[in-house]
């Protein structure tokens, strides 16, 4: 079918050369009220009814479905309403164009709903608050067949994979980049700004107007501590030490993920091996997973929920695990404050290798804590994302030993650390 279709779309200036590049991965870094999300849904909507290929899809994707709907979904119908024969379908935030085409929202935190699709173009938003393996493991894929496009927009949020892929970009001529800083595109008055700046902390302003990938991540429990790590050299090659028992700590999922840790403690040194996650698994893949290695687990930390018995086999995990012939031990349940203190304790004494552990680091430096709308605060609770699962792993590990061997129990005062030495014994 072909239809003359005109959008009521009058782009800002500063996107003009975004819209006009070809470039297949695009990437645009941008102050906050900037208009991302509009110039983003537009070009969505222009690669769509442009696409000679049968049948074109394209998606835009959010860190969570609620955003996706309440960033994205009133643009996308204010943009293409005026298309006749345009058809919008609420319940699965859906537009059908009269070409054959169509666009859908998703949430990163339900990654199986992407699977398997095929995409023309997808536009990923703010991609600092997702799993990298989103864009790894499953978005990239789906463009492949059809030699699909993607759109990476955001505010920074620290050192992590968005910044990754920034850097990338600007070495590799395949991708167009952009940064748009708030003092740079005069979108916002300097008394606008300067307001924004008062109620801000600088780093905070940095971050969200100007643009600071190194400006700190306010509510991030352990950025700084793995910022350390890697300024003073302690992410690098970690090998296992065949005198030392090897510990595996769990978070254990269900429909979420599940996370797991590798490591070992040597005299005062923390030496995390791996990381590993999946989702819609189950836990035989990662009794798999753990028996696949190349050295033995001595001891498995499980959470405290590990041990509550499900109604449908009778069984605890905690149970089906030791009869797979696991060593397991079920950590206290212990507040969350605590968990993260103790982890802090233990973080610069720590050791990652600089390729097992990569996605479990980069858990930990977005684990952050989660924001009262009503007292306009950051809580002490965390924010349940995708970060979460592998810092409640490590968080596992640390409290797992600390009750076997480091800590007095009773205010978790640092005791002289034991690890087991060459002959096996702790002293």
């Amino acid at each position: 079918m072909s239809l003359a279709i005109r959008i009521p779309y009058n782009p800002r200036k500063v996107f003009l050369p975004f819209h006009a590049s070809p470039k297949r991965f695009k990437i645009v870094v941008a102050h906050r009220r900037c208009g991302k999300t509009v110039a983003a849904i537009n070009e969505l909507v222009k690669e769509v009814l442009s696409c000679i290929r049968p049948n074109p899809r394209g998606a835009y994707v959010a860190p969570t479905y609620s955003q996706a709907k309440d960033v994205a979904w009133t643009y996308l119908k204010e943009y293409t309403r005026s298309i006749p024969g345009i058809k919008f379908y609420e319940t699965e935030l859906r537009v059908d164009f009269p070409t054959g085409a169509r666009i859908k929202l998703y949430g990163a935190e339900n990654e199986d709903r992407l699977r398997g699709l095929y995409f023309d173009v997808v536009v990923i938003d703010e991609f600092a608050s997702m799993s990298p393996k989103i864009w790894e493991e499953v978005i990239r894929p789906s463009l492949s067949d059809r030699n699909g496009k993607a759109i990476f927009l955001g505010t920074p949020k620290g050192i992590d994979a968005f910044h990754e892929l920034w850097t990338h970009a600007l070495e590799d001529d395949t991708w167009f980049h952009l940064m748009l800083r708030a003092s740079e595109t005069g979108i916002l008055t300097p008394e606008e700004l300067a307001a924004n700046l008062k109620l801000m902390d600088e780093s905070t302003y940095s971050r969200e107007f100007e643009c600071d990938f190194a400006a700190a991540f306010e509510g991030a429990f352990f950025a700084k501590e793995v910022s350390r790590a890697y300024s003073e050299n302690r992410i690098r090659q970690v090998l296992h030490d065949i005198s030392a028992d090897t510990f595996c700590s769990w978070d254990l999922g269900i429909s979420d993920k599940m996370s797991l840790w590798v490591f070992q403690v040597i005299n005062r040194e923390w030496h995390w091996l791996q990381t590993y996650e999946n989702t819609s698994q189950d836990l035989g893949h990662y009794i798999d997973w753990t028996k696949s290695l190349k050295y033995k687990i001595n001891t498995h930390f499980l959470p405290h929920d590990a041990a509550a018995r499900e109604l449908s086999t009778g069984k605890s995990r905690q149970e089906f695990m030791s009869a797979r012939g696991l060593n397991t031990e079920v950590v206290k349940r212990t507040p969350v404050e605590d968990q993260i203190n103790a982890a802090r304790v233990i973080l610069p004494r720590s050791y990652f290798d600089e390729k097992g552990c990569i996605p479990g680091l980069t858990s930990l430096r977005m684990f952050q804590s989660s924001y009262s709308e009503k007292n306009r605060v950051l809580s002490q609770k965390p924010l349940h994302n995708w970060a979460s699962h592998s810092a409640s792993a490590f968080m596992t590990g640390v409290l797992g030993v600390d009750e076997s061997f480091l800590w007095q129990s009773e205010k978790s005062d640092w005791k002289k650390p034991i690890a087991r030495n060459a002959k096996g014994t702790y002293a």
